[in-house]
This record gives structure tokens, C-alpha cells and sequence, in this order.
């Protein structure tokens, strides 16, 4: 997804994206059907990662999860990151990246249009979320060190 179809699809949710200064590192906070984004981030690939994450929010998340002491409201903040992950780094596009010849981190980040962050994120999620491999279709997928595979079948 392009920053334009993020914000569309935050638009097409009656969502309002406001832009705000924030104390501390908070780049980004969802709540009552308002996004608020830290001004003055540089990129709109940094932007676009933020605004999928809170439109997770919007999606799998209830009440005031500001309080990450609260073991609840991390795992509801992880929901949010996952639901963010599956969509703008889905593992299909990462065989797409890999045999377009996407060959480290940067590039397959580039190729994704997500932040090195972002990708390190959703992969660890996978990891945590599948193992060490995933298998779609023909092709394997290792996540550390990242290794894309097509399997070859005999006939």
C-alpha cells in the first residue's frame, strides 16, 4: 500500500489524521475515531508505517492502552503492530522483493516501502509467529538470516 491508499483508507473509516507535537518518543496515538501523528517526521514511509499501526488500533483494540505497564495493554498494542505487519508486509510480497532481486534489509525495505524498523518488526513477528521458516506455496521463507527458497519438485 502507497501513503495515499493509507490515508484514504483511514479517510474511508471516518477517521480524522491530525498532526501534533508530542512529548517523549510517541510518534503516533489513536482514540475516538482520531489519529494523531507526530509533526515534522521526515518521510512518508515513516508516516505510513505510524498510520497502519494506529488504524490497527482502530481495528483490534478497546479503551485507554496508554499504560504499557498493564500486561493487557501490551498485548493489545502488539495486536495492533500485527495487524499492521500482515498488511503492509505480507510474506507473499517478501518472495516478490526476494526474487525481484531484493538482496539485504535496506533494499527489501525499500522495495516494501516500509522502514528498516517496521521490517525488522514484522519479521521478528513472523519468527515469533510461525518459527524459523514459513512455507507458501513453493517457497520458503527463513527468517534469520532472511532467505527466500523455491522449492524444486521432481516429476
Amino acid at each position: 500500500m502507497t501513503y495515499e491508499q493509507v490515508v484514504q483508507a483511514i479517510y474511508d473509516e471516518d477517521i480524522e489524521i491530525i498532526e501534533m507535537n508530542f512529548r517523549g518518543g510517541l510518534k503516533g496515538l489513536y482514540s475516538d475515531n482520531t489519529i494523531a501523528i507526530r509533526s515534522g517526521i521526515a518521510t512518508t514511509t515513516e508516516k505510513k508505517c505510524i498510520l497502519m499501526e494506529e488504524l490497527g488500533h482502530h481495528y483490534t483494540t478497546t479503551g485507554n492502552i496508554t499504560d504499557l505497564k498493564s500486561v493487557c495493554n501490551r498485548k493489545q498494542e502488539g495486536q495492533a503492530r500485527k495487524w499492521s505487519y500482515e498488511l503492509l508486509v505480507p510474506l507473499k510480497l517478501i518472495i516478490k522483493a526476494s526474487y525481484s532481486g531484493c538482496t539485504n534489509l535496506y533494499e527489501l525495505a525499500e522495495y516494501l516501502d516500509v522502514t528498516e524498523e517496521f521490517l525488522k518488526g514484522a519479521l521478528e513477528y513472523y519468527q515469533s509467529k510461525c518459527g524459523l521458516y514459513a512455507e507458501v506455496g513453493n517457497y520458503c521463507i527463513y527468517f534469520n538470516p532472511l532467505t527466500v527458497c523455491k522449492y524444486k519438485y521432481e516429476k
